[in-house]
C-alpha cells in the first residue's frame, strides 16, 4: 500500500472522514487538559508571576505558525513535481490556519513581552522573521483568492510558499543565527532536548503543543475537504453549462 493512493481525492476523502471524529476528540481533550492545567495547576514563575503560564497559548500557537508553513511546503512541492490536486488543496486549506496561529502568536508574544522587556514590540531579528512570515501568509492567501484558474493559482502559491520558507526558518532559528535582539533562545529545542522549562510548566505544556498539533490536523483535513467538495461543484456546474 502507497501512500500516493490518498492522492485520489476519493480515498482521501474516505480516510479523512474515518479519521477526523478521532482527532477532533482527541484535540479537544488535550488542549483543555493543557490550558486548564497550565493556567489552574502550575505556580508562578519567581522572576515572570502569572506572566508565565502565557507560555501555554503563546508557544504552541508560534511552533504550530512555523510548522504549517513547513507541511505548506511539503504540500507545494508534491504538486510541483507530482500535479496531485489533493496536495495544492491542502496546501491552501492550512494557509487560514498557519495565519490565525501567527496571529496569536504576535498577540500572546506582545502581552508577554511588554511586562517583561518593557515594550509591545521589538525589531528583533526573530519577532520580524516572524511578522514577515504573517504578511507571507496574507500574501498566499490573497493569491489564491486572486487567481480564477485553479492550476495557475497552485503554481503560483507553491512558488510564494518556496520563497517564504526562508522566513519560516529565519523565524525558527534566527535566535541562533544572530545573538542580538530580546527574545530568548528555544525553550524546548527539539534537536538538541537541552529544555530551560521545569518540568512543572514542561507537562502541561508538551500537552497544549500536542493538542495544538492534533487541532490543526483535525481543522487541515476538514477544509481540505471542503476545498475537494467544492472543485467537484465547479467542475459539475461547468459541465453542465457546456450541455454534457
Amino acid at each position: 500500500m502507497s501512500i500516493w493512493q490518498y492522492a485520489n481525492p476519493v480515498r482521501f476523502l474516505a480516510l479523512s472522514e474515518r479519521v477526523q471524529p478521532v482527532l477532533w476528540v482527541l484535540a479537544a481533550a488535550s488542549v483543555a487538559t493543557g490550558l486548564v492545567w497550565g493556567f489552574f495547576g502550575t505556580p508562578d514563575d519567581y522572576r515572570q508571576g502569572s506572566t508565565v503560564k502565557i507560555i501555554f497559548i503563546h508557544v504552541p500557537s508560534a511552533m504550530m505558525a512555523i510548522n504549517a508553513w513547513g507541511m505548506m511546503l511539503i504540500t507545494s512541492l508534491i504538486w510541483l513535481i507530482r500535479r496531485h490536486h489533493v496536495s495544492a488543496l491542502a496546501a491552501k486549506a492550512a494557509a487560514p490556519v498557519g495565519m490565525v496561529m501567527t496571529v496569536i502568536a504576535l498577540i500572546t508574544g506582545a502581552l508577554w513581552g511588554q511586562p517583561m522587556w518593557g515594550t509591545w514590540w521589538a525589531w528583533d531579528p526573530r519577532l520580524t522573521s516572524f511578522l514577515i512570515l504573517f504578511l507571507f501568509y496574507l500574501g498566499y492567501i490573497a493569491l489564491w483568492a486572486a487567481i480564477e484558474d485553479p492550476d495557475t493559482a497552485a503554481d503560483l502559491t507553491s512558488i510564494l510558499c518556496l520563497v517564504g520558507s526562508v522566513f519560516a526558518l529565519l523565524s525558527r532559528y534566527a535566535v541562533r543565527f544572530w545573538n542580538q535582539g530580546l527574545h530568548q533562545g528555544t525553550s524546548v529545542p527539539v534537536a538538541t532536548g537541552g529544555r530551560t522549562v521545569d518540568d512543572t510548566f514542561f507537562v502541561p505544556l508538551a500537552i497544549s503543543m500536542a493538542g495544538f498539533v492534533l487541532l490543526f490536523l483535525a481543522m487541515v483535513l476538514y477544509r481540505t475537504g471542503t476545498e475537494i467538495r467544492i472543485r467537484r461543484a465547479a467542475a459539475l456546474l461547468a459541465r453542465s453549462e457546456r450541455g454534457l
